[in-house]
């Protein structure tokens, strides 16, 4: 069952990954063309398409701190690299969506049903 964006935490989640991809693309790829390129806008949706279908919903932990790896190995290498250049960066531009992104941080993750 695919979870919804459309709940307040999961939809923060995804704007501050967009912010953090934005401030990324901006400085290394595109500067000054008003949003992602197009490799940090597929890599952006397929965050995002991981994010809509996390078994955990709004109950989700930090990526870091979840016993699912949903992300492709190469995929989760390249996304913390965005992540730990554009953090920094968030405190300043996007203070509460990094203040926000630091106490999910702290998430652990629940337990998870078991089927049957």
């Amino acid at each position: 069952m695919k979870n919804s964006l459309a709940s307040p935490r999961l939809s923060r989640e995804l704007r501050t990954i967009e912010k953090m991809f934005e401030l990324w693309c901006a400085a290394h790829h595109a500067p000054g063309a008003g949003g992602p390129c197009g490799a940090c806008r597929e890599l952006l949706d397929y965050a995002a398409a991981r994010l809509g279908n996390c078994p955990y919903g709004d109950e989700k932990p930090a990526c870091a701190k979840c016993p699912i790896h949903c992300y492709k190995p190469e995929t989760r290498e390249k996304v913390r690299e965005v992540m730990r250049w554009a953090g920094p960066r968030m405190l300043t531009r996007h203070p509460w969506l990094a203040v926000r992104h630091l106490l999910d941080g702290r998430r652990e993750a629940p337990e998870r049903k078991k089927k049957g």
